[in-house]
């Protein structure tokens, strides 16, 4: 580990100019590229006490053993020169978008002397026209098998094409007029290069004017009785429309925009990128990444400009650019836009209508796509075998963890305050061991005395399961005790809390952690080790240690770890949520006897409200399934009781209910 100090240049040094830098470690290795309008501001930022620095930032600093800096004119310039370095080094400490799979897209080789329509991936070349990405392959060639009635490009490899010049014959395609066939001259160079170009025009969104070109050459074609041209015609128009259906109308037709929108933790990131062209949604991608850069939302999503348009330029580039956050500042980068399109170049935040509504689906898709990462992680066997090993050797076990229960505590305002565990097996969720605690008799947001009430009770229920079981009394465990045999599981466990884990993780740092420890040396529990998990730099912390266990942050362990965590918060939140609804009266109809919750809303549901309930007369109730008359008149009596002058109130948190 090096001491920043030994390379900090000195004062007067580094210029008050733009510029891109580059950290180096010992090896001479380039492990951070950086940009700044300053450079003299931003190098300085670097060289500070490493306690203010953010533990990423100190890692790099202290993994680098010198600094350069190259000076450029704008700072157009340094965007650009950053893209290109971070390309050509790829830097340790950089983020790197990886695609979550590879996307095919749909190409026309306009460099060629006779173009050709394929599918193609891997990178994009030059004199190509490209179209997507695409979700399928397959999505791909049903499209073109639509478009190739009215526009028979060639789609045929180089081989094929050859053979068939050699041979003067047409494949399959050129008989049933899917293929114009230049390779036999039925058509000229020139004029398939019109129909490639018609074709590309079409793909690329100018759609309404090809159409109505079509009708109305298929109206003059039925004028002058030519019947079964205006046929054809016809069958054109429907194949276009139908390859036109197979992307959804999202906004109006002058829409040229790309939708970009982030889902992130403190370890990952995924960006998904919708492409929208003439107002329809012609391609998706996806890319994921690691949080190796002290970066916010904004930071991320100039990475992601950087990378989606590095090696674009010209239509590639769309006229509208919308995302979650706008870089600060802004202007270099849509300068950097504009200068890749050749034209301007609008970048901003959806706030109405139906972008916003776009921004929030794209949103969702990156959200299911980082969630569907983790799982895809998690759900590996020898990724979870490896994350149990490094738990137990950053925490000291003897042993891998093989059953980890993790803790939580949810509260809104210090009111109704719940806690919640949840258990892990062999690194995967047992959601039907997954137990909910209601904390009772204090209010306020107390989360260690939360915690140490939530542990208690579950190692006080151990121990009693434990005892009854005969365990307690080194019996065998279905041995007879107190007059009765243990009951078990299906599956020969005992039942509820008897099967006791390795690791307990709370949801906290050392405060929590002290808390959940003492809660277990209380009642004499000294076999199941305590951790906790910071949120906030995802530090892990011991009992009794002054300094936490920092796990590397690209380990499985703290992936697991992390899991747990997140898990445990949903199970807490979910059911402090599902509790405060709960409270929410729905007046005079609590208190009539032998009315549970199932016919209370059956009631709701016939009448739509308590008004309306309360002018029907008994008939009408005892028409609602269920309702006999005596709770009829139960209920009629109850709301004639009631007080009709105004809402219903929720006597716990003083909300107002509207009849």
């Amino acid at each position: 580990m090096a001491d920043p100090s030994s390379y900090r240049p000195r004062p007067g040094e580094i210029p008050d100019s733009p510029g891109v830098y580059r950290f180096r470690d010992d090896h001479r290795r380039v492990i951070y590229v950086g940009k700044a309008k300053s450079l003299r501001q931003r190098l300085s930022s670097y060289f500070q006490d490493l306690a203010g620095l953010h533990p990423r930032t100190a890692t790099m600093v202290t993994t680098a053993a010198s600094v350069e800096w190259t000076v450029v004119s704008t700072e157009v310039e340094a965007l650009q020169l950053e893209y290109s370095w971070i390309k050509e080094y790829e830097p340790r400490f950089n983020v790197k978008y990886r695609d979550d799979k590879s996307y095919p897209s749909l190409a026309v080789t306009m460099n060629e002397e006779i173009p050709r329509v394929q599918v193609m991936r891997g990178p994009k070349r030059r004199g190509v026209r490209y179209f997507g990405p695409y979700a399928h392959a397959w999505a791909i060639r049903e499209t073109v098998d639509l478009l190739l009635r009215v526009f028979p490009v060639r789609t045929c490899s180089a081989g094929v094409f050859k053979r068939a010049r050699q041979v003067g014959r047409p494949c399959l395609l050129g008989y049933i007029d899917k293929c114009s066939a230049p390779c036999t001259g039925r058509i000229s160079p020139e004029d398939h290069r019109a129909l490639a170009e018609e074709f590309c025009d079409f793909m690329a969104g100018r759609t309404g004017a090809y159409l109505r070109r079509l009708e109305e050459r298929m109206r003059q074609a039925a004028e002058d009785m030519e019947y079964e041209r205006a046929a054809r015609l016809r069958d054109d128009i429907e194949a276009l429309r139908s390859a036109m259906e197979k992307n959804a109308v999202v906004l109006s037709d002058a829409t040229d925009a790309d939708l970009i929108a982030v889902a992130e933790d403190d370890l990952e990131a995924a960006v998904q990128i919708f492409h929208v062209r003439g107002g329809r949604v012609r391609g998706q991608r996806g890319w994921i990444t690691d949080r190796v850069e002290n970066l916010d939302t904004a930071g991320l999503v100039e990475h992601a400009l950087q990378q989606l348009y590095g090696d674009e330029s010209g239509d590639t580039v769309p006229r509208e650019v919308l995302v979650p956050a706008v870089p600060d500042p802004a202007e270099p980068v849509v300068a950097w836009l504009t200068e890749r399109r050749g034209a301007g170049v609008s970048l901003r935040i959806p706030q109405r209508g139906d972008k916003k509504d776009l921004m929030a689906t794209v949103r969702r898709n990156a959200s299911h796509a980082l969630a569907l990462h983790k799982t895809k992680r998690a759900s590996d066997l020898t990724t979870r075998s490896r994350a149990l090993e490094e738990i137990a050797e950053a925490l000291g076990l003897d042993s891998a963890p093989l059953r980890i229960e993790c803790f939580d505590i949810s509260h809104l305002q210090g009111e109704d305050v719940v806690g919640s565990m949840v258990v892990l097996e062999d690194g995967l969720a047992r959601k039907s061991e997954y137990r909910r605690f209601q904390i009772k008799g204090f209010t306020g947001q107390d989360d260690v005395r939360a915690m140490h009430e939530v542990v208690s009770r579950r190692f006080s229920r151990y121990l009693r399961e434990k005892e009854r079981t005969g365990e307690w009394a080194g019996q065998e465990p279905d041995a007879p005790r107190g007059g009765g045999v243990a009951p078990r599981e299906e599956d020969g466990r005992p039942k509820r809390f008897a099967y006791p884990p390795q690791l307990v993780v709370v949801d906290g740092g050392a405060p929590q952690v002290a808390a959940a420890r003492r809660a277990m040396d209380e009642l004499g529990i000294d076999d199941v080790a305590v951790c906790g998990l910071a949120k906030r730099l995802e530090e892990v912390w011991l009992a009794g240690e002054p300094d936490p266990v920092i796990l590397p942050r690209s380990s499985e362990a703290l992936y697991l770890l992390q899991r747990a965590r997140d898990e445990a918060h949903r199970f807490a939140i979910r059911y402090q949520r599902g509790k405060r609804s709960r409270a929410l009266r729905t007046g005079p109809l609590d208190t009539v006897p032998g009315l549970g919750e199932t016919r209370r809303k059956a009631l709701l549901k016939h009448f739509g409200s308590l008004k309306r309930l309360r002018a029907a007369t008994v008939e009408e109730i005892c028409e609602v399934p269920g309702v006999g008359r005596r709770t009829a008149e139960a209920v009629a009596a109850s709301l004639a009781a009631d007080a009709p002058a105004g809402p219903a109130v929720n006597t716990a948190t003083g909300e107002i209910i509207e009849n």
